[in-house]
């Protein structure tokens, strides 16, 4: 197998596919190559957002749902930053293929600096109107007391936040999925570290509780932007940051990302705007019942790190491959993709089915909260195999550019089959906990069967981006 490493620049897996045989093998080291580092990446973020969680849950079912609710608003609003990540990622991934380098790092160079100016915006807004996004989530006055100074602080690293996952997206559309893992090795460790010291007050430092946690959030935002731009200043890597180079926005380039980013944007409005009515039906049932739900969520997030390494893999080489003018590899490496997705789809299912009350145990005391998450475990570890293929393979159309099509399935899956099942099964079925999951899981089904169809006609290899 051959694989193009250029000189002086590192960690980018970037296949030539005209002197790559078509085997099983091959297939699996240029998948494994790329979802390798970004599952290992995302692990850590996953287990980090654990400790989180668990360290806080410990404070009581108030603090769990002060640091829910408050995320939920603050994800809705990153959003935004999907038309420049996704965009850029999937025209970095064309150019890559193309072996038009200059290119990939013009585009990289200006997403950047819009979204600096984006997650400046967001983060004022988000700083001054903290009172009001929680409660409009419909946070009750004990987790209030707690989530508005969780939402101000973790709101100040945001721009920091929002860069970082810019520069990482535009590296993972190059082939690099190295660098981004070792940027959230260090900066997940500082995240750990200051939760520990600044929750509990170690080491000498004051114990603020579920402060310390955004505290700790902020600092590891800010060290993940410094070593992402550090790096990336060097002029090692495909993609590179040079003091003296050409920063200012270009028409072609910024349409070319919007083609793609602009159907990705609203996908994220329409997915998180979704999230944040469900969260406030779920809310609607009591701070006991939102706490297990969050719990819950967040075990389940540990099957989102292969969904999201394996999205990243196909993303990246899909776009190379059509860069390239090779449809027929991008076809063959998502399937691949899939593949390796399944074997991990069902581990998942397998543990979230039998270890649910063991796991939900790690987040609270209250054993009310630890059996009805466990229960809601039990329901979506049988449609892991069907969220993995959306994770998956909505990545390999994102790459190719077909952003549109992602956004449909959004609409139809959240709005058209979670939202309204949730809300007659909880509000008017009076099910509880279990009516909103039954909708959640449903939405899963659609939106896989959606995306796997339209994998499946091959239109996505003529888009233009």
């Amino acid at each position: 197998m051959t694989m193009q490493r250029p000189h002086g620049r590192r960690g980018a897996v970037q296949p030539r596919f005209d002197e790559l045989d078509m085997s099983e093998r091959t297939v699996r080291r240029l998948v494994m190559s790329l979802a390798g580092p970004s599952i290992i990446d995302n692990l850590l973020v996953t287990l980090v957002g654990m400790a989180d969680m668990i360290m806080v849950g410990r404070l009581g079912a108030d603090a769990i749902a002060a640091v829910g609710l408050s995320n939920q608003p603050m994800f809705f609003a990153l959003a935004s930053f999907m038309a420049l990540n996704v965009g850029s990622t999937a025209l970095v991934a064309r150019l890559v293929g193309a072996r038009d380098h200059d290119g990939a790092n013009s585009a990289a160079r200006q997403s950047m600096v819009i979204s600096a100016m984006l997650g400046a915006l967001i983060g004022v807004i988000g700083f001054t109107w903290a009172p009001q996004i929680l409660a409009f989530m419909g946070a009750e006055p004990d987790a209030m007391g707690r989530g508005i100074p969780y939402l101000r602080i973790v709101m100040v690293g945001v721009p920091f936040n929002v860069v970082a996952m810019n520069l990482t997206s535009v590296m993972r559309g190059a082939g690099d999925t190295r660098t981004p893992m070792k940027i959230g090795l260090v900066s997940n460790f500082v995240n750990v570290f200051f939760n520990y010291a600044l929750i509990y007050g170690h080491f000498g430092l004051p114990r603020l509780e579920v402060a310390g946690a955004a505290y700790a959030t902020l600092l590891a935002r800010v060290v993940g932007c410094i070593l992402v731009i550090g790096f990336l200043a060097t002029g090692r890597f495909v993609i590179s940051l040079h003091l003296k180079a050409d920063y200012r926005p270009r028409r072609e380039t910024m349409v070319r990302i919007m083609r793609v980013g602009l159907p990705a944007a609203v996908e994220q409005f329409v997915m998180r705007g979704g999230q944040l009515m469900f969260v406030r039906i779920v809310a609607s049932l009591g701070t006991v019942v939102y706490a297990a739900h969050q719990v819950a969520i967040n075990v389940e997030s540990l099957s989102f790190m292969p969904g999201w390494g394996f999205a990243a893999a196909a993303t990246s080489l899909v776009g190379q491959g059509l860069g390239a003018k090779r449809p027929d590899w991008a076809e063959r490496l998502a399937r691949g993709a899939v593949k390796y997705a399944m074997v991990i789809a069902v581990v998942m299912g397998v543990v979230f089915f039998t270890l649910g009350y063991p796991i939900a145990s790690l987040y609270t005391n209250l054993p009310e909260v630890a059996t009805a998450a466990a229960m809601v475990l039990r329901l979506v570890a049988i449609v892991q195999p069907f969220a993995l293929t959306n994770f998956t393979l909505g990545g390999a159309l994102r790459g190719a550019g077909d952003t549109r099509y992602t956004l449909l399935a959004t609409v139809i899956g959240v709005w058209g089959i979670r939202l309204p099942l949730a809300y007659l099964l909880v509000v008017r079925g009076n099910m509880g906990l279990l009516g909103a999951w039954i909708g959640m899981t449903l939405d899963m089904f659609v939106r896989a069967l959606l995306v796997y169809a339209r994998f499946h006609t091959g239109r996505w290899k003529k888009i233009r981006v």
